[in-house]
């Protein structure tokens, strides 16, 4: 269990009374007339709509590749089907900030990036061969994860990899649960864009007041809560051991691929800043964002105090091993000190920022430190 405290600065922020309705810029009696609607359209057309729609090519391309795969287990197959499992998993870095809506409703993040797999599980799965991958237990038996270990972790060797899948006693229940994980996100991905398209969107930027309820609270409440447990504990407190007595390398992003744990944090520390400056998603669009708000409330000292902290954590990320796995045990402290320059960040964004906006945080989410 992780370690758990709460500040005061933190708990007075909960305390702020919010408005029950969502007409109105107000909450706790402060009010500004930025234009949030604006944000709200910016952040729905030009970031989050754009990310779930390309996560849902990539996971396209993915079905296609599994597919030839299982047709024909061989290396070439197995190293395209590889390539495509690591593309989709960069989009997805961007994406999984975004927990409202229907995704919230699915627990969509929870069966598409739960790390790290439960080997066993997942091949007590494949044994039985009777298996209900929507069951919230099966969650660290699915997504990009699991996907990590049926790729790279099942055999030692690239030829024994594709054995398995090909000449071995259960390769058809090998064969089965992988095309049923690389399914199973394919329709979770397509059932999150269609809700958007198919209404969730206006819905959304409609919701443009400063309530619990509103389109721009709930989003803040799921980017720090991204930021401060999916970027900052997940990919390196954790696994470094901040939270513990030791170091836990088993707990890396991409522990069985070995070589991708940098690179997908590093897309992942790229889409927290690029959506707080106001970055459209893959285009050099700009627009209204939370860089954007507080300037309008005169706060760029907190606005270019947030940006220093990004590039710190970029600086510090840069020399890191691109096995993360390998970096905590030849030296874990690097490690921290990526996770000691986002946790100042954590401050300035769960304290300062959303003081100056008059957001308040989510009742469950005053600490959010670990699992």
């Amino acid at each position: 269990m992780i370690k758990k405290g709460i500040s005061i600065l933190v708990l007075a922020l909960v305390i702020v009374g919010c408005s029950t309705s969502d007409d109105s810029n107000t909450n706790g009696g402060a009010s500004d007339n930025f234009d949030r609607q604006a944000m709200l359209t910016h952040w729905g057309d030009n970031f989050i709509i754009p990310v779930l729609e390309d996560v849902n090519i990539e996971l396209e391309a993915l079905v296609q590749a599994k597919n030839t795969f299982v047709t024909t287990p061989n290396q070439a197959n197995l190293v395209s089907l590889r390539t495509a499992w690591l593309s989709a998993y960069k989009v997805w870095q961007y994406a999984e900030m975004f927990n409202i809506g229907k995704a919230d409703e699915l627990a969509y993040f929870k069966q598409m990036n739960i790390y790290p797999s439960n080997v066993t599980l997942i091949e007590s799965n494949i044994s039985n061969g009777s298996y209900d991958l929507g069951n919230s237990g099966n969650n660290a038996a699915v997504g990009f994860p699991a996907l990590d270990y049926l790729l790279f972790g099942v055999a030692t060797t690239d030829t024994d990899i594709v054995a398995i899948y090909s000449t071995s006693v259960n390769a058809s229940n090998y064969t089965a649960y992988l095309s049923d994980v690389v399914e199973k996100m394919k329709t979770l991905t397509q059932t999150v864009v269609t809700s958007w398209n198919s209404g969730y969107r206006n819905d959304y930027i409609s919701r443009s007041g400063n309530s619990a309820t509103s389109g721009v609270n709930e989003t803040v409440n799921d980017y720090i809560n991204y930021y401060e447990r999916g970027l900052r504990s997940l990919k390196f407190g954790i696994p470094a051991g901040v939270f513990a007595n030791s170091p836990l390398p088993e707990k890396v992003e991409g522990y069985y691929s070995k070589i991708y744990s940098k690179e997908l944090a590093a897309e992942a520390l790229n889409a927290v800043q690029e959506f707080f400056i106001g970055e459209a998603y893959n285009s050099t669009v700009t627009g209204p964002s939370l860089k954007a708000y507080l300037g309008y409330l005169n706060k760029t000292d907190i606005s270019s105090s947030i940006v220093t902290q990004y590039d710190q954590a970029r600086t510090r990320m840069q020399v890191l091993n691109p096995n993360f796995n390998q970096q905590i045990q030849d030296d874990s402290s690097k490690m921290t000190q990526v996770y000691d320059a986002l946790q100042v960040g954590v401050v300035l964004l769960k304290v300062d920022m959303i003081q100056a906006m008059q957001i308040s945080l989510d009742q469950g989410y005053v600490d959010n430190d670990g699992d």
